[in-house]
């Protein structure tokens, strides 16, 4: 495993925050075609593209991310650890991927591909524009989507929903009866909303409501004509569901505004014996509907990503790729045994 470390290490001294994701995407993309795959950029907007890569006609696809959240710090390594901006999201899950492929073609297995994803950190650009130009030879029957989660499959993960809040008001001196104040009919709302409830999920537990970020106002005597209120939501319930909860309660003077990226609930394909776990985090796999049934494992501990000390354990490397590998491998096996069936979600 150690040059697949190497290679981490390689990825990890990449900078590929948000926006920023071609250096990366192009040592990818190199590292894939000298592997001998066929290997497209897939432009998503100036300066950014995913990667997709395939052997033969991929049925089994391996998918990560390319992007990470800021701030970049560069790579260390010690015994047990490597540290640094993407060792576990999600540059780790890529060079386990990598990995299991090479394993995967050393046995003659050709049926596999990549999909390497610009911006999952924010909006999904990425997986949305795979998803609607998803063409043939591409003929997706699973994805195993990588992500940190302890090397263990998930089952479910909870859904997004992003909005914001926007309070008007009637500007004026605070000494006179004036208004209503913005700043006071946005906290009314939002302690509806905190109050409130958000359904339940048998595996995932309860919908989470987080108030991000509140501002308005210009003045301690003023008035406040203007407030705003960001919301993220971790949801167990279609958007639909979660959008009229949150309107319910609505005051006459806040409206509430949709950020792109909602989705519900996703549920994931677990292999036989396994036993899933339910995680909170979101991934690209919502906007994948086109590319089969989804699976979601990977390499290092959630509770490591986007935090100053990042980073990921050889173990949990080494037994990622051997364990993306296996998968493939009974994937594409049931898929020789019922080669007329469509698997569930694809």
């Amino acid at each position: 495993m150690q040059p697949w470390i190497a290679k981490l290490r390689d990825f990890v001294e990449i900078p590929s925050v948000t926006g920023a994701e071609n250096h990366y995407a192009d040592a990818l993309a190199r590292e894939l075609s000298s592997r001998g795959c066929a290997v497209e950029r897939q432009v998503v907007a100036e300066g950014r593209f995913n990667v997709l890569a395939r052997r033969g006609v991929p049925r089994v696809i391996f998918c990560t991310h390319l992007d990470t959240v800021p701030p970049y710090f560069g790579s260390r390594e010690d015994a047990e650890f490597v540290h640094g901006r993407g060792s576990c999201d999600a540059k780790g899950p890529a060079v386990a991927m990598l990995a299991a492929a090479e394993a995967l073609v050393r046995d003659g297995e050709d049926r596999i591909g990549f999909l390497f994803t610009v911006g999952e950190e924010t909006d999904s650009a990425g997986a949305a524009l795979a998803n609607a130009r998803l063409a043939e030879p591409w003929q997706p029957a699973y994805t195993i989507v990588g992500e940190p989660t302890e090397n263990r499959f998930v089952g479910a993960h909870k859904g997004v929903f992003k909005a914001k809040l926007v309070a008007s008001g009637v500007a004026g001196h605070s000494s006179q009866n004036v208004g209503p104040s913005a700043v006071h009919e946005l906290v009314h709302v939002l302690e509806k909303l905190l109050a409130g409830s958000y359904g339940s999920h048998p595996l995932l537990g309860p919908g989470t409501l987080n108030v991000g970020t509140v501002q308005g106002g210009v003045a301690a005597n003023v008035v406040a004509d203007r407030a705003e209120a960001s919301l993220l939501l971790r949801a167990v319930e279609p958007p639909e569901v979660t959008e009229s909860r949150i309107r319910a309660c609505l005051g006459a003077h806040v409206a509430l505004e949709l950020v792109m990226k909602n989705y519900g609930p996703t549920e994931f394909c677990v292999p036989e014996g396994e036993t899933p776990i339910p995680v909170a985090f979101g991934t690209d796999a919502p906007h994948l509907k086109r590319w089969g049934t989804p699976l979601l494992y990977g390499p290092g501990r959630i509770l490591d990503a986007h935090t100053d000390h990042e980073r990921v354990s050889k173990r949990s490397l080494e037994l990622a790729a051997a364990t993306y590998a296996k998968t493939a491998r009974d994937l594409l096996a049931r898929l020789d045994a019922t080669p007329d069936a469509r698997p569930n979600g694809s």
